[in-house]
C-alpha cells in the first residue's frame, strides 16, 4: 500500500476512534447540536452551466446557496460516469475498492456488504432519505433500502424518460420505485423528486436526518418540462432551469419549517457535461463525460451551513465526492466499524475554519485510461498517449509539459500504479462507454 494511502486511512481510523470515546466529533463545532445534512446531486452537470460559475443559464436558487455558503473550484467527481461517483459518495472509498469500475449495468450492482454514509448516519441517530436517481444496481439486494436508507423513490437504473418514468430506450420498462416496489406515478421526475424530498423534510422535522436528493436531471434524454418530444431546442436550459427551481423549493422548505440554519447543504454533480448537447458547458475546461479530461471529472460544488460555512467565499483547495462520507460522519458524530478505511478525508478544517487541506495525491480511473494529482499537476494517461499539465497555469490542459519533466512523469506513474495494486484499479469490473474524441466545451 502507498504511503499517502496509508497515512489517510490512518487519519480515518484516528478520527474514528475519537469520535467513538466523545461521541461528538474532533471539531469543537461538531459538540453542538447534529446539523441535518442535505446532499443535492445533479446529473452530467456541466462545470459552466451555472450563473455562479460563469453560465448565462438563470439559476438563481443555487446562485444563492454559493451566496450564502462556500464554492468550490477544484471540487472533483471520483468518475467521470454516474455509477463510480454515486458509489464513492456512499462508501467514502475509491470506487474501485467496491468493484465498481465504471456504469452498473445488469446484474451488477454495489455489494450489500459495504458500509455506506446512510448506515453511518443511522448509527448516529439519523432518519434516512433518499429520492432520485440511485444508479447501483437494480436487483433488491442493492436497493437503498437495503444499504442504509429509510425510505427510497426514484429511478435504479442510469437514464429515464422524464415523463414517463420508463427506461430510456426499453417501451413499457417502468423504472420508478417505492424501495424495491413498482411505483406508478404521473408527473415529470425533477419536480415528483423534490416534492418527495420536501415531504421527508416535513415528516422528519422533530429528528436530524440525512436526506439524498439526486436529480436525474439535466441528464439524457434531456427533456424540458414542456416539450415532452424532446425537441426543444432550449431544452438543456430549460431542463437545469427547472432543477434549479426545484432545488428552491427544497431549501424553502427548510427555511419554513426553521430548518435552514442547522442543515448542512452540499449541492454538486456526478460528473462533466455531456458532448453534443446544445447549451451544455464545460468551460473553461477541457473534456467531457467520460473522459479524464477536467471537463469530465470537476465539477461546480457548493457547501453552506448557516452561521458555520463562511458565506460568500470562494476555496481552491482540492476536493472529490469521496470526501463528503468523512465530512459528515465527523458533523454528525458518528462511528466507524472497526474494519473499515475510508481513503476521502473530512473537509470540516476548510470550511469551518478555511484552514488549508493536508497534501495528498489523487487518482481516476477507468478501463485503461487514468490521470492523478500531485498538487497543481496532472498526468493524464488516454488510450496510449500521456500527457503533463500544471493545472496552476493551464486549466485548460493546452500544454503538454510531458518531455520537459520526464522524472516527474516517471514518478507519478509509479506512483499511479502503487495506488492501482492497492485499489484492484484496472481489475476489469464495470464498464465504460463508448469512448468519444474529447475536445474543448463549445
Amino acid at each position: 500500500m502507498m504511503e499517502s494511502t496509508k497515512m489517510n486511512h490512518i487519519r480515518v481510523l484516528i478520527l474514528g476512534a475519537s469520535l467513538a470515546l466523545t461521541g461528538t466529533g474532533l471539531a469543537t463545532e461538531a459538540k453542538v447540536d447534529h446539523p441535518n445534512i442535505l446532499f443535492i446531486l445533479a446529473d452530467d452537470l456541466g462545470y459552466g452551466d451555472l450563473t455562479c460559475y460563469g453560465s448565462s443559464i438563470p439559476t438563481p436558487n443555487i446562485d444563492r446557496l454559493a451566496s450564502e455558503g462556500t464554492r468550490f473550484t477544484d471540487f472533483h467527481s471520483n468518475g467521470s460516469v454516474c455509477s463510480p461517483t454515486r458509489c464513492a459518495l456512499m462508501t467514502g472509498r475509491y470506487q474501485q475498492r467496491a468493484g465498481i469500475a465504471g456504469l452498473v449495468r445488469g446484474d451488477n450492482g454495489m455489494s450489500p456488504d459495504e458500509f455506506t454514509i446512510a448506515q453511518a448516519m443511522k448509527s448516529s441517530g439519523y432518519v434516512t432519505g433518499m429520492f432520485g436517481k440511485w444508479h447501483l444496481g437494480e436487483l433488491p439486494k442493492f436497493n437503498p433500502v437495503k444499504q442504509g436508507f429509510d425510505e427510497y423513490k426514484g429511478a435504479l437504473g442510469g437514464r429515464i424518460d422524464y415523463f414517463t418514468h420508463q427506461a430510456a430506450g426499453k417501451p413499457h420498462n417502468l423504472d420508478w420505485w417505492n424501495g424495491v416496489e413498482p411505483l406508478e406515478e404521473q408527473g415529470y421526475s425533477t419536480t415528483l423528486i423534490a416534492d418527495h424530498s420536501i415531504d421527508f423534510i416535513q415528516r422528519s422535522k422533530s429528528k436530524p436526518f440525512f436526506l439524498y436528493v439526486a436529480f436525474n436531471a439535466p441528464h439524457t434524454p434531456v427533456q424540458s418540462p414542456d416539450a415532452m418530444d424532446g425537441k426543444d431546442p432550449e431544452a438543456y436550459r430549460k431542463v437545469v432551469e427547472w432543477m434549479d427551481k426545484e432545488t428552491g423549493r427544497i431549501l424553502a422548505a427548510l427555511k419554513e419549517e426553521g430548518l435552514a440554519d442547522n442543515t448542512f447543504v452540499f449541492f454538486f454533480s456526478d460528473n462533466g457535461g455531456h458532448e453534443g448537447i446544445q447549451g451544455c458547458s464545460n468551460k473553461p475546461l477541457r473534456g467531457f463525460k467520460g473522459s479524464f479530461w477536467e471537463g469530465g471529472h470537476r465539477e461546480p460544488a457548493i457547501a453552506r451551513w448557516p452561521g458555520h460555512v463562511p458565506a460568500g467565499k470562494v476555496t481552491d483547495q482540492t476536493a472529490l465526492g469521496m470526501d463528503l462520507m468523512p465530512t459528515v460522519m465527523e458533523l454528525a458524530g458518528a462511528t466507524l466499524p472497526p474494519d473499515r478505511m475510508l481513503d476521502g478525508i473530512s473537509l470540516v478544517s476548510l470550511l469551518l475554519h478555511e484552514q488549508p487541506l493536508p497534501p495528498r495525491k489523487l487518482f481516476w480511473a477507468q478501463g485503461k485510461d487514468w490521470a492523478m494529482r500531485d498538487g497543481p499537476w496532472k498526468l493524464l494517461h488516454e488510450g496510449d498517449a500521456e500527457y503533463l499539465f500544471d493545472l496552476g497555469k493551464d486549466l485548460g490542459e493546452q500544454h503538454d509539459l510531458s518531455a520537459q519533466f520526464p522524472e516527474r512523469v516517471k514518478n507519478m506513474r509509479a506512483e499511479f500504479q502503487a495506488w492501482a495494486a492497492d485499489a484492484g484499479a484496472g481489475s476489469g469490473r464495470g464498464s465504460r462507454p463508448k469512448k468519444q474524441q474529447p475536445k474543448e466545451s463549445p
